[in-house]
């Protein structure tokens, strides 16, 4: 586990994915200043290279760059996007073993901290300082939720909400292991070179704007290829930009081929690409309890 960040860190953006929004990211620093943290910016944190924020060579080299340097405690992601993946297995996981420190970020983030978690046991932030689709400004849940898992120790409780589509998955039952997953098409990709082993851990999946067969075709995938075998446990976050009305729906696939894992589910968590959402500790031990509806993140202990 990483430790904490304290007042008067350097932090770095970089892009190790697609072109970010300059005006969101230069906002989002801005609230990280107010919070004591120095922040600068990769060489080609703000490059356009097609989909990409540069090239493979460039993305990489900015983020080996901020892993290597030894003044820099933290590495935000500028955004998600595409691109993370091609680079995922080419860190220099030698650098993450000699000096960890927290890598933030969400979406296609995920192939990143999978990857990282799987060959250096490095836990990561699934979070950022997001705007969701109905807000104008980084909420000050989410604000908070990333400062708590950022700059303290402290447990991160995160409840369910009823109105998150999602929370229709909810079964019943409780189970403990470490959290591993995020994005699911990016959990998808990852299976059979970056995708850590699974057995006894707690599966995290949050989507955006897949069309319903997609997420049949990438959960049929993981389940059949036994990359789901022996979880303990699955929470599912923000499913955004799905039809949850039609008939056999994004909810109905996800039942399908959750329910036959004969695990706990707890659905309706503030974690993905919708409003307010929640920062969490991928790798970091958790405690899912349906009944109450809660996930718990525990510190020190990964």
């Amino acid at each position: 586990m990483p430790p904490p960040l304290q007042p008067g860190d350097k932090v770095r953006f970089v892009s190790p994915a697609s072109t970010p929004n300059r005006e969101r990211v230069l906002a989002a620093a801005e609230i990280l200043e107010s919070w004591g943290l120095k922040v600068d910016f990769g060489e080609h944190a703000f490059r356009k290279w097609a989909y990409l924020a540069g090239t493979d060579e460039e993305r990489l080299a900015d983020f080996n760059a901020a892993l290597r340097d030894p003044d820099v405690r933290a590495i935000f992601a500028t955004r998600g996007g595409k691109g993370s993946y091609r680079i995922a297995d080419q860190v220099d996981f030698a650098a993450v073993r000699r000096d960890p420190k927290f890598v933030i970020g969400f979406s296609d983030i995920t192939a990143l901290h999978l990857s990282l978690l799987k060959y250096c046991g490095q836990v990561g932030i699934h979070g950022a300082l997001f705007i969701g689709p109905n807000e104008e400004s980084v909420s000050s849940y989410t604000q908070d939720a990333l400062r708590l898992a950022l700059m303290t120790t402290e447990d991160i409780v995160i409840a369910a909400r009823a109105e998150e589509p999602t929370s229709r998955l909810t079964t019943g039952g409780t189970a403990k292991g470490p959290l591993i997953g995020g994005n699911l098409d990016m959990v998808a990709t990852s299976a059979g070179w970056a995708l850590p082993d699974m057995h006894g851990a707690i599966l995290l999946l949050e989507a955006i704007g897949l069309y319903p067969g997609q997420v049949d075709r990438q959960m049929t995938m993981l389940r059949k290829a036994g990359h789901l075998d022996g979880l303990a446990g699955v929470v599912v976050g923000q499913f955004t930009d799905f039809e949850f009305d039609r008939p056999y729906s994004v909810i109905d696939i996800l039942r399908e081929h959750l329910t036959v894992l004969n695990v706990p589910i707890l659905g309706g968590l503030p974690l993905g690409h919708d409003d307010r959402p929640a920062s969490v500790l991928i790798g970091a031990v958790a405690t899912m309890d349906t009944q109450a509806g809660t996930l718990v993140i525990q510190r020190g202990s990964a």
